[in-house]
């Protein structure tokens, strides 16, 4: 993970298109699902707080973690908002001093932490914050799938209505793929604006097989695979590798 973060997730109009962007899916209801009647909730990374706003609705104790105050300030006017614990904090080194029956990491946000030691602070706050019995489960997009081979523009290319800011053609471009790590830009180009707005990023893809060894050296014990929001068995060529680790 980059001390900076993506303009994406800090300019205030950019922010704005996240929801439209990504609105709720299978995904969502996954998540949902997790819970075994009523419980404690932490959603590391939560962004503009669509899945923990949608706990809280269904009557668990939940916190919505990111660092970025942009995103925040969406999480909590959303509906249902103020019925979360907002935190802005860093998901490698908080503390909440206690600990949930649920941990979630969801739109790939684990591939947003670039560095190995990263990655292990990371899933051992998680750890630390986790219950006897309690769940940590996150997704992440599988390097055998290759997806960043449609972050192209004639690919990636959109056209959405935004309530405030109007029509809005978004796209993709890959810059460099390099030994895990894939940096590309995203663009958003605004009718009334000369230019568009542009994202630079930068993800790593991990293989099931690396996510595993990281999970066990920070005290995961229990592990289970998925490739899709069916609960379908984990594939080698699967697009998702989603990990439910104890």
């Amino acid at each position: 993970m980059s001390d900076s973060l993506d303009a994406i997730y800090v300019d205030r109009m950019l922010t704005t298109l996240y929801d439209v962007l990504n609105p709720a899916g299978a995904d969502t209801e996954f998540y949902l699902s997790l819970p075994n009647g009523r419980s404690s909730i932490l959603d590391i990374g939560c962004g503009t707080g669509l899945l923990a706003a949608a706990f809280a609705e269904r009557g668990h104790e939940v916190f919505g973690l990111d660092p970025a105050p942009a995103m925040l300030e969406i999480a909590r006017t959303r509906p249902g908002g103020d019925r979360v614990t907002w935190i802005d904090a860093d998901a490698r080194t908080f503390d909440l001093e206690r600990q949930f029956d649920l941990i979630v990491m969801t739109g790939h946000v684990f591939q947003v932490f670039l560095d190995d030691d990263d990655v292990l602070r990371v899933l051992k706050t998680a750890r630390k914050h986790l219950m006897q019995g309690g769940r940590l489960v996150f997704d992440s997009r599988n390097p055998e799938a290759r997806a960043w081979e449609c972050w192209t523009p004639e690919h990636s290319r959109r056209m959405i209505e935004h309530s405030e800011l109007g029509r809005v053609e978004t796209w993709h471009q890959v810059e460099t793929v390099e030994r895990g790590y894939v940096s590309f830009s995203s663009f958003a180009a605004i009718a009334d604006k000369l230019q568009p707005i542009v994202s630079h990023s930068r993800l790593a893809f991990r293989s099931q097989e690396e996510i595993d060894m990281a999970l066990l050296a920070c005290g995961f014990a229990e592990r289970q695979w998925f490739s899709g929001w069916n609960h379908e068995p984990f594939q080698r060529e699967s697009a998702e590798i989603i990990a439910l680790a104890g």
